[in-house]
């Protein structure tokens, strides 16, 4: 009987055991059918990516090239025309014709416009015959003259007749063979041709300032011709310089006043641009400078010129000077208002410039290899930076990072004065982080090693 108990009890704990484990079982499986859509979705992408991460980065390469660079900074201004005339109506009267239009080349004495001289013409007439008649005036006056100058002779003759008997009778009065009354009244006879002759000369001086006077009336009346003639030639508008017409102010009809303005000209034997120059640049500008000039008109051509003029005013707000630039205009080609980039500085060495993005991918994906800190991640480099290089071609291209020294920052390239050589490749944008070493392979925007200079500009753009 105690066996039989004891063989029960075993029994009764096997079929426990076996009850337990089979519990376990149903539990398990039913903990994996019940497995989140997320946490499989999540690992399924996860090694999606891992298979990715395999392969070689895609990267977009750019071409390192030497360019020529300007020192200083570029000022922007407008061409303008080194001399501009304004030709005027100096007389009143109506404009008959004009000869140029916005656009011609004038010379300097070249008839450019006509207008109405018929009153002019009428005034130059009635002074003419005004001076007719002072002439004869003066013809009168001279004939005056020479009436005054006769009877002053004949006064003379006279006189010398009356002194002559005056003496005489005196002699024979003194003799005692006249009478006291005879010599006293040859005496008064004498005096009396004495007065006569003074009488005589006094009209002719006056009759002389007759003279002169009418001929001083002419002379004023020539003037008035010849003012009115100077008048009547201003009725004819010529070009005062070598130049173009700027603009065309008047038309044929109109009613031309004293002051009113034809026509605009302009003269462009020398073109002339004025910049806003910083006053703490100032120390470094003088007249007779030479600079040089950009006209995005002539984008292949590159114009030498020098500083004609500084402004002794500037601005009180914005601390700028006026500078003044003029340039030789060879055959005419820069016209009035186009934009002009002056450069103050000399001509610099060729350096190489490199897209900023370059540096700032590069150096995001680094930062995220090593864990820094974000804050530094988004900083643009500074005096120091990395760029990868390609190295290779097709399948065995990889990458190869290179410490480079940076220079000055512009429109988004960043100078690399050391460490990049030009016909060096370097990586652009990349797919996916890169390491030193790491195989790459090569996008269709990549540029080929030998693009001409102007095809690295799209790749660099971001």
């Amino acid at each position: 009987m105690r066996q039989s108990s004891h063989t029960f009890d075993r029994a009764r704990a096997n079929l426990g055991g076996l009850f337990v484990l089979s519990s376990l079982l149903v539990g398990a499986i039913a903990g994996c059918g019940s497995l989140p859509k997320e946490e499989a979705d999540a690992q399924t992408r996860r090694g999606q990516n891992g298979q990715q991460n395999q392969g070689p980065a895609s990267v977009d390469v750019g071409v390192a090239r030497a360019a020529a660079s300007e020192g200083g900074l570029e000022y922007v201004g407008t061409t303008q025309p080194y001399r501009q005339v304004s030709l005027r109506a100096q007389v009143e009267g109506q404009l008959l014709s004009l000869r140029a239009d916005v656009g011609d080349a004038v010379t300097q004495g070249q008839v450019l416009a006509q207008i109405d001289d018929k009153v002019l013409t009428t005034a130059v007439l009635e002074a003419t015959a005004e001076v007719a008649a002072l002439d004869s005036e003066v013809a009168q006056a001279r004939a005056q003259v020479s009436d005054a100058l006769r009877q002053v002779e004949s006064a003379r003759l006279e006189l010398q007749q009356a002194e002559a008997d005056r003496a005489r009778f005196d002699k024979l009065y003194r003799a005692g063979a006249i009478a006291q009354q005879q010599a006293e009244q040859a005496r008064t006879e004498a005096g009396t041709a004495r007065q006569a002759l003074r009488s005589a000369q006094e009209v002719v001086r006056t009759r002389q300032q007759a003279v002169s006077a009418a001929e001083r009336r002419v002379s004023a009346q020539q003037a008035v011709i010849a003012r009115e003639r100077e008048r009547q030639s201003y009725t004819t508008l010529t070009s005062p310089v070598n130049g173009v017409v700027l603009e065309r102010v008047s038309e044929p009809g109109n009613l031309a006043q004293a002051g009113s303005e034809i026509l605009k000209l302009g003269d462009f034997s020398q073109v002339k641009i004025a910049v806003q120059v910083s006053e703490l640049e100032l120390s470094e500008i003088r007249v007779g400078q030479p600079v040089r000039v950009r006209l995005d008109a002539f984008p292949k051509d590159t114009f030498s010129g020098r500083v004609s003029r500084i402004s002794p005013v500037a601005d009180p707000t914005a601390r700028l000077v006026p500078i003044e630039v003029a340039i030789p205009n060879v055959g005419q080609r820069i016209g009035s208002g186009l934009l002009a980039r002056v450069s103050f500085g000399r001509q610099a060495a060729r350096s190489i410039r490199v897209p900023e993005t370059a540096f700032q991918t590069n150096r995001r994906r680094g930062a995220r290899q090593g864990g820094g800190d974000s804050s530094n991640r988004e900083q643009p480099p500074r005096q120091a930076g990395t760029l990868y290089i390609v190295e290779g071609a097709g399948d065995r291209a990889k990458v190869a990072a290179r410490n480079v020294t940076l220079g000055q920052r512009q429109d988004g390239q960043v100078e690399v004065t050391t460490g990049l050589r030009p016909g060096d490749r370097f990586v652009l944008r990349s797919s996916k982080p890169l390491k030193n070493g790491d195989p790459v392979r090569l996008s269709i925007l990549s540029e080929p090693a030998n693009a001409p200079s102007n095809a690295a500009k799209p790749a660099g753009r971001s």
